[in-house]
């Protein structure tokens, strides 16, 4: 191989590498829309992810009672106008409430203010605590 040749062999053989390490990283757990499991939402934060928000649709008594960690709350009117106003509306978000349908009430009301990327955490904080979610609140 001539020296101008070397190079480019050498350029070849980098990209060729670079290809190769792209393909055995591994990716993150992707959202599951338009219901999540717990168990979903938890591989997702041990992945260390935090491109992702989760609200907490219920009363403010409940959330300061106790909810998931990081969990944003949700509850009033203003409350509800605030979140849509700081929140991107491709922001992936996760969503949970007392059960499943108020959760998915709640959900409905964030895709209607223009939410394109949905989540109802299925089982609610139960469903959470089950899996041994972390939690924070008053009680812990």
């Amino acid at each position: 191989m001539s020296q101008a040749e070397q190079p480019k062999a050498e350029a070849k053989t980098i990209l060729e590498a670079k290809d190769k390490l792209t393909e055995v990283l591994p990716n993150p757990p992707s959202q599951q829309t338009p219901v999540s499991s717990a168990q979903a939402l938890k591989k997702r934060l041990d992945w260390g992810e935090p491109a992702l928000t989760i609200v907490d649709a219920r009363d403010r008594e409940a959330f300061l009672e106790e909810h998931i960690t990081g969990a944003i709350p949700m509850f009033g009117e203003d409350t509800s106008a605030r979140l849509i106003d700081t929140l991107s509306p491709n922001r992936e978000i996760y969503v949970y409430s007392d059960n499943d349908e108020q959760t998915a009430e709640a959900a409905e009301q964030l895709r209607e203010a223009g939410f394109e990327s949905m989540s109802q955490l299925r089982g609610g904080l139960a469903g959470w605590k089950a899996i041994s979610g972390p939690t924070e609140g008053r009680v812990t």
